[in-house]
């Protein structure tokens, strides 16, 4: 029996509308992420211990337990203590602290592998760490850490597909909305598959053209 999509393709506006959704919570948990990951990574090589010890403890947990798993806590958890989101906020807000976690260690190991010796040149010019580290450091220790950054980006993509958990109507979920209505399961998956294939493949693309950039710059 031969593939049949013309249950499916009269749909396919909302497959553009969760596809709008998956962009829309990728980026702005990569953004969030980002933001939070880069604190997490400069405590991470702090040289006040205690909050060396504070940033790898929230590494720690976030990349020992499950993505789905954090999604609930926040969802289904924190209502329990008073604190009541949306499933957009709870999703948004679960990719992002996952994401931090990761982006977190890449910062720390983008910061570590700038030469000690342009710590100590800004050490000599008189600048205090906040400085060196926001002027010669990080500017530095993008260049690594931007391709494991994209890497990052492409997994959101995917992992966005998590959200489907807390009734988000993003790609996966529009998916399943499709299937059931149709019973075109095999079809369905394969167009919803297909999208993300394309999201994170352009992703990807235009990440070599900034990294190729950044090399020329």
């Amino acid at each position: 029996m031969g593939l049949d999509f013309s249950l499916v393709t009269p749909r396919l506006g909302f497959f553009w509308t969760g596809t709008l959704v998956t962009i829309e919570t990728s980026a702005l948990s990569l953004l969030f992420g980002t933001m939070l990951g880069v604190f997490i990574g400069i405590l991470r090589v702090s040289p006040v211990k205690p909050l060396q010890r504070l940033a790898a403890c929230y590494i720690y947990v976030i990349r020992g337990t499950p993505t789905l798993t954090q999604l609930f806590f926040i969802y289904f958890g924190l209502p329990a203590l008073g604190i009541n989101l949306t499933a957009m906020a709870s999703g948004i807000i679960g990719l992002s602290l996952n994401s931090a976690g990761y982006i977190g260690e890449i910062v720390r190991g983008g910061i570590e592998g700038v030469p000690k010796g342009q710590w100590e040149a800004a050490r000599v010019l008189g600048l205090p760490y906040p400085g060196t580290m926001r002027f010669i450091v990080l500017p530095q220790a993008l260049r690594a850490m931007l391709p494991a950054i994209g890497n990052e980006f492409v997994t959101l993509i995917k992992e966005s597909s998590l959200l489907s958990t807390l009734a988000i109507a993003e790609l996966t979920m529009v998916g399943q909305q499709v299937r059931s209505v149709t019973y075109a399961s095999f079809e369905t998956f394969i167009i919803v598959g297909a999208i993300y294939l394309l999201l994170t493949t352009v992703t990807s693309m235009a990440l070599r053209q900034l990294e190729k950039r950044w090399d020329v710059l």
